[in-house]
C-alpha cells in the first residue's frame, strides 16, 4: 500500500485478556486525497461513506478507517477524526486555519467475542492510536501484515484471517496498491483441494498433497465443533493508486475492485458479509484523457486485491483461545 508515494498505514492491535481486535488507519499525503466507496454486502457497518458520493461536496478525504468491533469499533473514527483536527487537517468551514471538519469514512468488521470478551473492543484512543502508528512511519515503510490492526481478530470460513497487502505498477508508470482485512462468512479454500482460491485465480497454485489437506479437514472439523457457531463477516479493503482521478472515476475503482475478493472467496456479498471496497486516489500522476485510459487501473485494481487477501491469509497465524479455535492456512499446510 505504502508504494503509492505519501501514503502511510498504521495499526493498533488488541490482544490477550480476552481482547482480539484492532484498527488500521490508511493515512492520505497532506492535503488529502480522492476517496470513494462501493458496499455490497448485505450486512454493513460504515460511517461518513454518504459524504463520499460523487454527487455530494466532499471533495478530499484525509484517512480511512478500518476496524473490528463491529459497529462498536466505529468510535475508533473519533479518535482519527480529533488527531486529523489537532493537525488542521480536514474540510475549511472558517477564515481561522484550525477551524477544520476531518471527514473520516470508516468501514468495520465482525470480531465481536473472539478473544473472549465480547465488551473488549476498539475506541477512539484505538484509532487514536492507529492514525499516530501511521503517521510516524517512513515513507514507503514496509506495513505489517497478518492478525495485526483491524485483522487480529479476523476469520475467513474456518480458519484465521487477517490483514494483507500488494502494488504493482503498471506500464504507464501509475502504481496501484491495496490493502485488505479478510474477515469473510465464505471460505478462501476451495473444499476439494485445499488450494486457495485467489492461488488458482492467479494460476501459480502448488495443490497441497492429498494426505496433507485430509488432515486440515480433520482439524478444521474438530475447531468448528468447539467454536459452534458459524464465522461472521465481512471483507475490507482499501485500494490505493496515485493517478488523478475524479470522484466518479475512483468510485468506479472501488466497484470493481469487488471482483478480486470475488475470487479469493466464495461465496462473497452474503447478507452477513458487509463487505466494503473504498478507493484512494493520490492525483499525483496524471490520466490520459481517453475515455478508456481508466481501464488499466480498474483491472490491476481487482487483481491487487485479490493478492492482498493471499498474502492477508498466508501472514495469518493460528488463535486457539477462550473465544475459540481458528487455525491458520500456514498450520495446516505449511508454508506455501
Amino acid at each position: 500500500m505504502t508504494d503509492v508515494a505519501g501514503v502511510r498505514v498504521g495499526h493498533a492491535t488488541r490482544s490477550g485478556d480476552g481482547w482480539l481486535t484492532g484498527t488500521t488507519v490508511v493515512l492520505a499525503p497532506n492535503g488529502g486525497a480522492v476517496v470513494a466507496v462501493d458496499v455490497r454486502g448485505g450486512g454493513p457497518g460504515t460511517k461518513e461513506t454518504d459524504a463520499l458520493d460523487p454527487r455530494n461536496i466532499v471533495n478530499q478525504v484525509d484517512a480511512v478507517v478500518l476496524t473490528g468491533g463491529s459497529a462498536y469499533g466505529l468510535d475508533a473514527a473519533s479518535g482519527v477524526m480529533a488527531w486529523l483536527e489537532e493537525q488542521r487537517r480536514g474540510v475549511r468551514v472558517g477564515t481561522d486555519p484550525a477551524h477544520v471538519v476531518p471527514v473520516v469514512p470508516a468501514a468495520c468488521v465482525f470480531d465481536l467475542g473472539r478473544g473472549g470478551n465480547f465488551r473488549a473492543r476498539p475506541d477512539a484512543d484505538t484509532g487514536r492510536a492507529a492514525v499516530e502508528a501511521a503517521a510516524i512511519t517512513a515513507p514507503g515503510a514496509r506495513v505489517a501484515e497478518g492478525c495485526v490492526g483491524a485483522g487480529t481478530g479476523a476469520v475467513v470460513g474456518r480458519i484465521k484471517g487477517g490483514v494483507g497487502t500488494t502494488s504493482m505498477t503498471l506500464d504507464s508508470g501509475i502504481t496501484v496498491a491495496a490493502l485488505a482485512v479478510v474477515n469473510a462468512a465464505g471460505s478462501a479454500i476451495e473444499p476439494e483441494t485445499g488450494a486457495l482460491y485467489g492461488e488458482l485465480c492467479q494460476g501459480r497454485v502448488k495443490y497441497p498433497e492429498e494426505r496433507v489437506h485430509e488432515a486440515a479437514r480433520r482439524r478444521l472439523d474438530e475447531a468448528a465443533a468447539r467454536n459452534g457457531r458459524p464465522p461472521l463477516n465481512t471483507t475490507l479493503a482499501v485500494v490505493a493508486t496515485d493517478a488523478k482521478l475524479s470522484k466518479a472515476q475512483a468510485q468506479k475503482l472501488a466497484s470493481t475492485a469487488h471482483d478480486g475478493i470475488a475470487r479469493a472467496v466464495r461465496p462473497v456479498h452474503l447478507m452477513n458479509d458487509g463487505d466494503t471496497v473504498f478507493a484512494l486516489a493520490t492525483g499525483a500522476r496524471p490520466l490520459d484523457d481517453h475515455p478508456l485510459a481508466l481501464n488499466e487501473i480498474l483491472a490491476a485494481g481487482a487483481d491487487v486485491v485479490t493478492h492482498a487477501i493471499v498474502r492477508g491469509v498466508h501472514a495469518a497465524e493460528s488463535v486457539d483461545g477462550p473465544g475459540g479455535a481458528w487455525p491458520s492456512y500456514g498450520e495446516l499446510y505449511g508454508a506455501r
